[in-house]
């Protein structure tokens, strides 16, 4: 495996970035919300309606694993079609437009469907929605690196993330919101649509037409998967961030269960709503700090404190005495979450070893995020079996498994190149 970093590209990011941080991150602001009420809150709720308690890990694990599938393979496939036509924003759109459709199915399967045969439906509908937000997620990763000067690019990423986790904030308070007041299904799929339809319309107003095409990306080099994969800065990213986010998918679809199951909450939805919320604030105390510091000493450093605050929390949960033990630990959780997706994006722009493929690469690395969602199936499994075995031992694996996961990514994140932001200037 080769360390040499490859020719450097024509196309360069620019010397000060022409668009606002606020508007480039808005579009990230409503895909949170979109994926946090969505994925924590009424998928689970939903699948228990649909098939039952014995088998609700099982086949929310399928479910998720099976939408992982589509943001595997879509985002790449994508990127490279951007890329070869220099556009961003018409691939947004596109997969703007499907997404909401897939949302409108599943508020109809949830509202008016019962048993196996509306889930099925349901299925239908996460599949448009997942088809819908990949086809946009790799042209819009792309307009960071393509636009964003690298010595802002902590500063950028730092907004982003928080503005995730605003997002995220807002769709725990919705939830609780929706909860309290018993609206109906649609309601809840409506609002998604609404909080991903207006930031998206941001993003898309502010980034200017004549900024949406990629002066000289016919002549800059376009690798191959090979190529990309030997260029260890951008090998050691892509797999720190796979453990970092298997160990988020080891506990983040089964806190509901977890809140019901061991905590003994009676209202699971209200007490993940607030456990969320406390992850949130967290992350909203860290994000634009990491970002910020990032740019000044390294990404590593933040990535070290972040993934080792996150592990503990992880294995605490399992031991905590009550729930507002966990609600303190979800704090430091998010403090964690926070710190380590503030650097994120500027860790992953930065590793990029070629600007003539700045989407397709982007999409390879977003890959690094979404595969880690298939060991949701296999995860949902093992919490229904540790749980048969008596005394939670489900959860005790999976939360094992997360902490082990972090830390993992930890040590091997020392191996990313020092100051690879730096020589990417």
């Amino acid at each position: 495996m080769t360390t040499t970093q490859p020719p450097a590209p024509p196309v360069r990011p620019p010397a000060a970035t022409p668009v606002s941080p606020w508007a480039l991150s808005a579009f990230w602001f409503g895909t949170a919300f979109h994926w946090l009420l969505l994925l924590l809150i009424l998928m689970p709720a939903d699948v228990v309606r649909f098939v039952g308690e014995e088998q609700k890990g099982s086949y929310l694990g399928a479910l998720v694993a099976v939408g992982a599938v589509i943001g595997l393979v879509l985002p790449p496939i994508v990127g490279a079609r951007s890329d070869r036509s220099g556009r961003r924003l018409p691939y947004i759109r596109l997969g703007l437009a499907v997404n909401l459709a897939g949302l409108a199915v599943m508020g109809f399967a949830a509202t008016a469907l019962t048993g196996v045969g509306g889930f099925w439906v349901y299925v239908a509908g996460f599949l448009l929605v997942q088809f819908g937000n990949n086809y946009a997620t790799a042209p819009y990763s792309a307009l960071i690196p393509q636009l964003v000067a690298v010595r802002e690019r902590g500063r950028y990423s730092g907004v982003m993330a928080m503005l995730q986790a605003f997002g995220q904030l807002l769709g725990a308070v919705a939830a609780f919101g929706l909860g309290a007041l018993g609206l109906p299904s649609w309601v809840s799929f409506a609002l998604i649509a609404l909080l991903l339809l207006g930031p998206a319309l941001v993003t898309l107003r502010g980034v200017p037409a004549e900024l949406d095409r990629v002066e000289g990306a016919e002549q800059a080099p376009r690798l191959s998967w090979a190529q990309v994969f030997a260029y260890a800065p951008f090998l050691w990213v892509f797999v720190t961030r796979v453990l970092f986010a298997l160990g988020q998918y080891s506990v983040q679809p089964f806190l509901q269960y977890y809140n019901a199951d061991v905590l003994r909450q009676t209202d699971a939805g209200t007490s993940t709503s607030i456990m969320l919320a406390c992850i949130i604030v967290g992350s909203i105390a860290s994000a634009l700090v990491g970002g910020r510091l990032s740019d000044r000493v390294g990404r590593k450093p933040v990535i070290y404190v972040a993934g080792g605050l996150m592990a503990g929390a992880a294995l605490l949960l399992l031991v905590a005495p009550g729930f507002p033990a966990a609600l303190a630990l979800a704090l430091v959780f998010g403090l964690g979450f926070g710190a380590f997706t503030s650097v994120d994006w500027a860790l992953g722009s930065d590793a990029m070893p070629s600007a003539g493929s700045y989407a397709r690469d982007m999409g390879i690395w977003h890959v690094a995020f979404v595969a880690p969602q298939l060991s949701s199936a296999p995860q949902g499994a093992l919490l229904d079996w540790g749980n048969a075995q008596g005394g939670n031992l489900g959860y005790t694996l999976v939360f094992g498994l997360a902490a082990l996961f972090f830390v993992a990514g930890v040590v091997l994140v020392r191996n990313v190149p020092d100051r690879v932001h730096e020589r990417a200037a």
